[in-house]
């Protein structure tokens, strides 16, 4: 069993902002096969699917980005998950919009949703998609976040929601390693 977990803020208001790219990709990932995230439990929306012989849970927590760990743990909790058996996707102001990275584990860069999650499970030790969504030349990062993709942008998007969803892929039939090695390439070009 492997879970994956799309961070975001719950609500219409956050639905299509920067700070939901987890989100995004979480839904994407389950219209590829005809699912959809739609069950309640672990103070979020969740669905069980499989992907090969693999089983899987989606996971978009609804505990709000900054609260995140609290749902991610009632899942790791509940299935008895190993941690590198589970993968979350968030945000990230510090890679190009567009651009994705794939790490096994690390520190926070700031995230609050990783931070809360890190501090939940009392360990950085878990694999994570970063999709990069660029800083704000002028502004907050705050506000920035919770700002909408521009129209010029959605093209962008569009491609690194494709570009995710693969990485998933394979990091579920071929493991983390291939997974780093196919998307790490060339990040900042």
């Amino acid at each position: 069993m492997k879970i994956i977990v799309g961070l975001g803020n719950p609500g219409e208001k956050y639905l299509k902002t920067r700070h939901n790219f987890g989100f995004m990709v979480a839904d994407k990932f389950a219209q590829q096969f005809d699912t959809k995230i739609t069950q309640k439990k672990f103070q979020s929306f969740f669905c069980k699917m499989a992907v090969g012989p693999e089983e899987i849970i989606l996971l978009k927590p609804q505990t709000f980005m900054n609260l995140s760990g609290v749902a991610v743990r009632e899942v790791v909790n509940m299935y008895k998950c190993a941690l590198q058996d589970f993968m979350i996707i968030c945000d990230d102001l510090d890679l190009p919009l567009g651009k994705i990275r794939v790490r096994r584990e690390g520190g926070s860069g700031g995230h609050r949703g990783l931070e809360s999650i890190a501090s939940c499970l009392g360990n950085t030790g878990f694999p994570r998609i970063k999709m990069g969504i660029g800083r704000p030349s002028v502004g907050s990062p705050s506000d920035y976040v919770l700002s909408v993709f521009s129209k010029e942008e959605e093209p962008v998007v569009t491609e690194a929601l494709v570009k995710a969803c693969q990485a998933l892929s394979i990091w579920i039939s071929e493991g983390i390693e291939t997974c780093m090695n196919k998307f790490n390439q060339h990040i900042f070009k």
